[in-house]
């Protein structure tokens, strides 16, 4: 079940930073582990500024990005994070384990980080 978390018990992040683009307001609907344990990697990363590119997605908007049919941003459980140099890539990634996620994907310009239970844990992939 998606807990939905109150403004107040997130320290680094606005929902608004999490929304679809096609929908306004829908970064409210992110699940609050999720957006608990970013927050506690925003805190580990020592600086790091966590721009995200991709939160909440509704079917929609995750079809016309071509995302993957059962993809853990329409649940909430999901964010594209902004990274374009080696330095703050490495320092988010190991903020992100840290923190304990467990399913991350690496881009050149984006980290993908979810906290999706029905998926495989303990993974680190690249995107072509």
């Amino acid at each position: 079940m998606v807990r939905y978390p109150t403004q107040e018990q997130v320290k680094y992040f606005k929902f608004s930073e999490f929304d679809s683009p096609d929908a306004p307001g829908s970064g409210a609907r992110m699940d609050n582990d999720f957006l608990a344990m970013l927050d506690e990697a925003r805190e580990l990363s020592g600086g790091v500024p966590f721009h995200i590119n991709s939160g909440f997605r509704t079917p929609k908007h995750n079809k016309r990005i071509n995302g993957s049919k059962n993809s853990s941003h329409m649940r909430g459980l999901a964010a594209d994070i902004r990274c374009t140099n080696s330095r703050d890539r490495f320092r988010i990634v190991a903020a992100l384990i840290a923190a304990g996620f467990s399913r991350v994907g690496i881009h050149d310009q984006f980290i993908h980080c979810d906290c999706d239970s029905v998926k495989t844990p303990g993974v680190v992939w690249l995107y072509a």
